[in-house]
């Protein structure tokens, strides 16, 4: 296959090397040579400390490199088979791109978006790829988690369906469907619950470490919630309880005061060095 990932930020580097790595070529997009060179450098890093482990031959390593093609030519698109788009949760920018790369590529293409909240039907309103349109929600870091939802939008045919769980299912990963909804399933449960773990540091009910500890030991979570918070991003984290609270007209979803303070003050957890722990 030839597969065309738009963004090389976390998400679209780690889409990227997963396909690579089960050798279809693939074309790293996006804005700016530096994006994508970082992009770029994250999966050099990541495969080099799988060849220290062993997990990687160095004749593996290169054959995946090979595959892949670092792009700012939006028309690189041409001919691919699949569409993934990787960018920041901007509903307008998001449209314009998926706007621009229905005009080049072929009818038959698979048009995916690997949106965390956004409504799959606002993104392909009124493209000629509308029926071949779906979520494709990947989670971090993308070469390890298993689970991949699928969002059917309003218009998406069952046969796009069935494409991208194919799909999906062909590069070691486990679909789940998904009727459109804000958060879809794995954030409409796990963002309120980070969000009430913040609440109850918020109101000084427990410190930020018995937290963390207590839903390690006491529901056997790998990382606590507000230690998530931080390597997810606070910002991520606020935008998404914005996202699901507009989205259901539920004020039960309001993201908590700390979380807009700590936006406010830039502290967005691992990214900026300060969230609800130093790095």
């Amino acid at each position: 296959m030839r597969v065309f990932v738009a963004g090389c930020g976390t998400m679209g580097s780690g889409i990227a090397q997963v396909f690579a790595s089960y050798g279809h070529e693939t074309i790293m997009y996006d804005r700016t040579e530096d994006l994508v060179e970082r992009g770029f450098a994250a999966i050099d890093k990541q495969l080099a400390r799988l060849l220290e482990k062993g997990r990687i031959s160095q004749e593996g390593k290169d054959s995946l490199v090979s595959l892949l093609t670092r792009s700012t030519v939006l028309e690189d698109a041409k001919g691919a088979d699949l569409v993934i788009e990787a960018i920041f949760e901007d509903l307008e920018a998001k449209r314009d791109l998926f706007t621009r790369l229905d005009a080049l590529c072929g009818s038959d293409c698979l048009f995916a978006s690997n949106t965390s909240s956004l409504s799959i039907s606002d993104l392909a309103a009124g493209l000629s790829h509308e029926a071949n349109f779906l979520g494709m929600h990947f989670f971090n870091p993308a070469p390890v988690m298993k689970l991949v939802e699928l969002i059917r939008g309003k218009a998406s045919s069952a046969e796009t369906m069935d494409r991208a769980a194919a799909l999906v299912r062909s590069i070691g990963k486990e679909p789940v469907f998904c009727e459109e909804s804000p958060g879809f399933i794995v954030n409409r449960l796990l963002i309120p619950m980070i969000n009430e773990a913040v609440n109850l540091l918020d109101q000084k009910i427990a410190t930020a470490e018995d937290i963390d500890q207590a839903m390690k030991l006491g529901a056997n979570h790998p990382m606590g919630p507000l230690a998530l918070a931080d390597f997810i991003g606070i910002d991520i984290v606020r935008d998404i309880m914005v996202i699901i609270c507009q989205g259901t007209g539920d004020d039960k979803y309001a993201p908590s005061p700390l979380l807009d303070r700590m936006v406010e003050e830039g502290k967005l957890g691992r990214k900026s060095g300060q969230g609800f722990y130093t790095y």
